[in-house]
């Protein structure tokens, strides 16, 4: 099953069938006028000759604990990884996960456009797996992500390719983490306020301080009310998340963690369009990006919330221990789901429903997962003669509990041209009589890793036994129908070994072989034996530079990767996939390219954020003939970007800041040949630019930023026929921030 796609189109085909990290390093320069605000952020301040400048000390990563569950810098990791960090999202105003890693190399976002619930994007292929401060998300059954609101994280992070060594059972593409807002012993904060294109209204802020010994508080706060692109749709989100430090002694600190988020969506979200009048032609015309083939009355309401810690303990200088934890709850219910399935006449030009009328069905989905993850280790450093190493050695746990059910009914039908809501009451409300999931999980690792030094080489090994148990009820039958559950138990053993070479000028070639897997549910229905995990394994070389040898106020981060990316025993579904999936476990996948990324910060004045990668995918065997050497879906060959930004620091226009971007994506198959897709139809390539110009004072930041300037209308996706998504129209916003 294609988890990027959005939940409705895979369960009606049913239906109707049937870490904690730390912020990242950088060199802070000193400046004179600073108003006090939080240190390690984005701030404007007043140069020694009055000028004005903008300061954006972690603009530039340096260091992820995301990629090796440890201080290693990044140019001493022998993996891809990317960091966005907050000073890049707050210069360039992103407003989630989608639209942070327009970008970043090898990560493809927005394929159903401006999506208000999910952070939709693929890595190398495969749908990435969530976490949130290291430990991993409460995802839904079908969807890899829960949707939390970027303004709460200081960091995201992209590790890319198999990543089990230190993450557990995940895809082969990679692991992405966002790092929660921290409380900081100095005090500083900011509010915000922005408006735009789509009647878009937001109001957010941030403050944190001091306020006893040793103790220190932060509560992040935001309310967002917009419409959608399509005609007739809300969104309104609410989150709050407050967060403390208790530094109880010169070598332990714990930091508690709580959020809250309340969505509620009506309207349907878009989407979900036949490809005749979107990607193919249609006698009676396009198809507008607006037109709304869902329902006003669609609602979608999901709260979420979570509670946790971090414990740090150094023992000594050389040893110390984590310790997190989180305890976390996810709640959706989409009580009135209307949607489009398809035109109704494509075959009798005489009548006026040709190629124009569309039926409707009316979807029903409720879910809720709980789970509990933990994560300790211990991290230490020594050195035997020439060697120093860093050892790393931990267990964590997970326990996830999931309920999902929905309901299925006809609707009714609605002109594409010229949609005609029915009147209330007309459709019918299906309730959620039938089971989709209902599942126990329990994940427990032992990990362990080393990274050892001879001079400037770094060699790093790492290996993890996971086991995974679960237990199922039959799904695809009546809710509350009895029955014994069904338990499988999957190991496995994964690792990783790579090598750099760190010069003294910061040029870094590596090399590094990794593995993953991932447990599958159910029975080979050729073999008659229980489905072996998936798994994943990647031969990665390429060379990292960060600019140690260039003056203080010039920091650069640059990769250039290359990679060959294998998954073995994929299991290729019937007409009747269900989960448990129905199969047999015959699939082999490769996918293999290069990615080239660049991040700058020159002088506190000129900004560069610039990509590029090349993959090349395809799926070698499996079970359906017509899915060999096809692509993977939402996997793109070719995607280029750069963005440039430069602020003036003197002159009569000092504080003013001007920056455009281009970005450029080929088009991608959106699904795979099958029982329901016997044709496969591939998004459009598109060239958006963006603009931004912004003008900065101390304590204060005024922006507007522009997404898709020209307003090029493209079809990003069509996960199916009648399942066609236009990508993200032009949006505007404005924003004032008031930073203290």
């Amino acid at each position: 099953m294609d988890k990027t796609t959005p939940r409705r189109p895979a369960l009606i085909l049913l239906a109707t069938g049937l870490a904690a990290a730390t912020p990242v390093l950088a060199q802070e320069r000193p400046a004179v006028g600073d108003p006090g605000a939080e240190p390690g952020t984005l701030r404007t301040v007043t140069g020694e000759n009055g000028e004005v400048i903008v300061t954006a000390p972690q603009y530039v990563p340096l260091g992820s604990v995301t990629a090796t569950k440890s201080d290693i810098p990044l140019i001493e990791t022998p993996q891809s990884v990317s960091v966005i960090t907050r000073d890049q999202i707050d210069l360039l105003d992103f407003v989630d996960a989608q639209q942070a890693v327009r970008y970043a190399a090898g990560v493809y976002g927005e394929n159903y456009g401006p999506d208000a619930r999910y952070d939709f994007f693929t890595v190398r292929g495969f749908t990435p797996k969530q976490y949130i401060d290291g430990l991993a998300a409460p995802v839904t059954t079908t969807i890899s992500s829960v949707g939390v609101d970027l303004y709460g994280f200081e960091s995201l992070d992209l590790l890319k390719g198999p990543s089990s060594t230190l993450y557990g059972n995940v895809p082969p593409g990679g692991v992405y983490n966002e790092t929660s807002r921290r409380a900081s012993p100095a005090f500083g904060g900011e509010i915000r306020a922005q408006g735009g294109t789509d009647d878009f209204k937001e109001v957010a802020g941030t403050v944190t301080g001091p306020v006893a010994d040793g103790l220190s508080v932060r509560f992040t706060g935001l309310f967002r009310d917009r419409d959608l692109v399509a005609d007739h749709t809300n969104a309104r989100r609410v989150y709050v998340a407050p967060t403390a430090t208790w530094r109880i002694d010169p070598r332990t600190t714990l930091t508690g963690l709580v959020y809250y988020q309340y969505d509620r969506n009506t309207g349907g979200n878009g989407g979900f369009l036949p490809a005749a009048g979107t990607l193919l032609a249609n006698p009676n015309g396009r198809i507008g990006q607006r037109t709304n083939l869902d329902d006003p009355r669609d609602v979608f309401e999901r709260r979420q919330s979570a509670e946790g810690y971090e414990l740090i303990h150094d023992f000594s200088d050389a040893l110390s221990f984590r310790s997190n934890a989180k305890w976390s709850r996810y709640r959706e219910r989409t009580p009135i789901g209307i949607y489009a399935t398809g035109l109704t006449n494509t075959t009798d030009a005489t009548l006026p429903t040709y190629y124009r009328t569309v039926s409707q069905a009316n979807f029903s989905y409720a879910e809720d997962v709980t789970s509990f993850a933990t994560d300790n280790r211990l991290s230490a450093s020594v050195a035997t003669g020439p060697l120093h190493h860093k050892l790393l050695a931990g267990v964590d746990y997970r326990r996830v509990d999931n309920v999902a059910a929905y309901g299925f009914a006809g609707a009714n039908t609605i002109d594409a041209f010229n949609p005609v809501y029915a009147t209330p009451g007309t459709s019918l409300l299906p309730g959620y009589p039938t089971r989709y999931n209902d599942q126990v999980l329990k994940q427990t690792g032992v990990y362990g890793q080393e990274q050892a030094r001879l001079g400037q080489l770094f060699v790093t090994l790492g290996g993890r036994y996971d086991r995974v148990r679960s237990a199922y009820l039959t799904p695809f039958v009546a809710v509350g129908t009895p029955g014994a559950r069904t338990k499988a138990d999957q190991e496995r053993f994964t690792w990783r070994a790579g090598a750099d070479y760190v010069t003294a000028s910061g040029i870094a070639p590596y090399l590094s072989y990794a593995t993953s897997f991932e447990p599958v549910l159910g029975t080979d229905s050729v073999t008659g034996g229980a489905f072996r995990p998936t798994t994943g394994r990647q031969w990665e070389g390429g060379v990292k530079y960060d600019a140690r040898g260039l003056p203080s106020d010039v920091k650069l981060f640059a990769t250039a990767a290359a990679f060959d990316l294998h998954q073995d025993n994929v299991v290729t579904t019937g007409a009747n996939g269900a989960l448990p999936v129905f199969g047999t476990q015959s699939g082999r996948v490769e996918v293999y390219g290069g990615e080239v990324e660049l991040i700058a910060r020159i002088r506190d004045r000129l900004s560069i954020n610039g990509s590029y990668s090349y993959n090349h995918s395809e799926i070698q065997a499996s079970g359906i003939a017509a899915e060999i050497g096809r692509p993977l879906p939402t996997t793109p060959k070719h995607k280029a970007s750069v963005f440039v930004d430069y602020d003036l620091q003197r002159g009569p226009l000092r504080g003013l800041g001007i920056g455009g971007g281009v970005r450029h994506t080929s088009g991608s198959a959106g699904s795979l040949p099958g029982a329901f897709n016997p044709v496969v139809l591939y998004g459009q390539a598109a060239t958006l630019f963006d603009v931004i110009v912004s003008y900065d004072m101390p304590g204060w930041r005024i922006a507007l930023n522009g997404s898709n300037i020209a307003d090029r209308r493209y079809v990003a996706r069509c996960s199916g026929i009648n399942a066609c998504f236009y990508g993200a129209p032009r949006q505007l916003l404005g924003t004032v921030t008031r930073r203290f």
